[in-house]
């Protein structure tokens, strides 16, 4: 089971609570007992703030991911960690790129699940599992590959 907490800090239109849960729940299959995360669905300065302090880049970006750093033995939950998600950045990239936005949404969430987990892009090898991965998962959602006629400057930020 994952215990999803939904924090609404942005004045934009974001998903539904489910959406979110089903998107989650589909990243984390894999991971087996229950998890523990929070989305904390943010407007554009608290998603700069949140860039510039932990990422010492001076702008918002789609998605932060923080994974947890607390053993489990101290949990009664394995707590999995945080998602900042800024929707205002999430809407213009949809936009953007010609993208249906519940698209861009679930890709959004399952890439920083996949973060809490553990996944990465900064190699290419890396880079190349998660985003097969995430291929699977949004197709499996019937939604279209999320890389296909990107060019590097209009697809996701790649330190997210």
């Amino acid at each position: 089971m994952i215990e999803l907490d939904v924090q609404l800090a942005s004045t934009g239109k974001a998903p539904a609570a489910a959406e979110l849960q089903r998107w989650c729940e589909l990243a984390l299959r894999q991971r087996s007992g229950d998890s523990e995360l929070t989305i904390r669905l943010v407007d554009e300065e608290e998603g700069r703030e949140l860039n510039r302090t932990w990422r010492h880049k001076d702008y918002p970006t789609n998605v932060l991911s923080f994974p947890a750093d607390v053993p489990d033995e101290f949990l009664d939950i394995p707590l999995l960690g945080d998602l900042v998600i800024c929707v205002p950045v999430v809407e213009r990239e949809a936009a953007e790129q010609g993208k249906p936005l519940a698209a861009h949404w679930a890709h959004l969430v399952i890439h920083g699940c996949l973060h809490l987990l553990g996944y990465d892009h900064i190699e290419d090898a890396e880079a190349e599992e998660m985003e097969a991965l995430e291929r699977q998962l949004l197709a499996e959602l019937g939604h279209p590959d999320p890389y296909a006629d990107l060019s590097p400057e209009t697809g996701t930020d790649k330190d997210s």
